[in-house]
């Protein structure tokens, strides 16, 4: 069990921002992040302050989810919205699966930030719009219907090159967003 997958996803169910939990925990944000992407681990009673500010207990939080929840709806979804990007999360708590996909919407003139190299593999559709795959030193055009497939081991972005809003189903595995 990864504790920080499990923390991230009851904070995202109580709408707090990471600030708003590590300040009723009396934690820092950079430390709350870091947990959520299980690079440190909580003592016992840093873990019961975020249980009891999330409004959970250690039984509930531990207990054996044997119900695999297979179809996700809209309601699902987990949403970020920043610097003319918003993606959605299609598949809660995917960073435990093999794939994590999303979609990714782009304003006209919005890039990703680079993504260096990784382990993994991504891949991707064009619904709506034309952008600009860049991976390596080179640069390919995807339009409305276009897909792309690539091993993530060079540096990589999307730019939305066009005038018109793009949107992408995205797919990386393993979970890399």
């Amino acid at each position: 069990m990864q504790l920080g997958t499990k923390i991230r996803a009851l904070r995202l169910q109580h709408n707090l921002t990471q600030e708003e939990l590590a300040d009723r925990c009396e934690l820092t944000k950079g430390y709350i992040s870091q947990l959520e992407n299980d690079l440190t681990s909580p003592s016992i009673a840093t873990l019961e302050d975020i249980l009891s500010a999330l409004g959970s207990s250690f039984s509930e939080f531990f207990k054996d989810e044997r119900n695999e929840k297979i179809v996700f709806t809209e309601s699902d979804y987990i949403e970020k919205d920043s610097e003319g990007q918003i993606r959605n999360w299609l598949v809660p708590n995917a960073q435990k699966n093999l794939m994590e996909p999303l979609t990714l919407e782009l304003e006209p003139g919005a890039e990703t930030a680079d993504d260096f190299p990784h382990e993994g593999e991504e891949f991707g559709y064009v619904l709506e719009g034309t952008i600009s795959l860049r991976r390596g030193g080179k640069t390919y055009v995807c339009r409305k219907g276009d897909s792309f497939y690539f091993t993530a081991d060079k540096t990589h972005s999307v730019r939305n090159e066009g005038k018109d809003r793009a949107v992408l189903l995205w797919i990386s595995s393993p979970p890399n967003f």
